[in-house]
């Protein structure tokens, strides 16, 4: 790595000190976070009202189970999505904003697994519901199929093809 003439050292790319790229990690850091963030807080806020329902009371012991975990993982999910923001606050002013955007990027990660369990589940509960019929594992299968391409398979094979071996 060169130095520059301060001292601190530039990265290649966009010739940038490791605060300045921490801070702009942080911020594309927390825009993703919102889009996550929204999805995740609708699913949980609709999630929470379905037990006061009179349909509630006629779901099989099956689906009340499905419900439970769907809300547990709905909670987790909306911790762990949130829990940048948390950790960006408590460690503000600390000079660990590298140190700190890892953890964040770490915790989002974990949220979007969350997220995408909690999904799983709750279409899973809402199709039996809907249907009971037995293509509702294929449909969801299907859709989670779905998810893992345009969350996961397609962001790592760009990743792959696109980036510099060089790097």
């Amino acid at each position: 790595m060169a130095a520059i003439h301060d001292g601190s050292e530039r990265r290649r790319g966009r010739n940038e000190t490791e605060e300045e790229r921490a801070d702009r990690m942080w911020g594309e850091l927390i825009q993703e976070v919102r889009v996550a963030q929204t999805g995740v807080q609708i699913l949980f806020g609709f999630l929470l009202t379905v037990v006061f329902t009179p349909r509630y009371a006629g779901l099989d012991d099956t689906e009340q189970a499905i419900y439970i975990v769907t809300v547990v993982l709905g909670a987790c999910a909306t911790g762990a999505l949130i829990g940048p923001v948390s950790l960006h606050r408590l460690v503000s002013g600390r000079w660990v904003k590298p140190q700190a955007v890892r953890w964040a990027s770490r915790l989002t990660f974990v949220g979007l697994i969350l997220l995408l369990a909690t999904m799983t589940a709750a279409l899973l509960l809402i199709l039996r519901v809907a249907t009971h019929d037995g293509y509702v594992p294929y449909l969801v299968a299907g859709v989670v199929l779905w998810y893992l391409l345009c969350w996961f398979v397609l962001p790592l094979w760009t990743r792959r093809r696109y980036t510099s071996r060089s790097d």
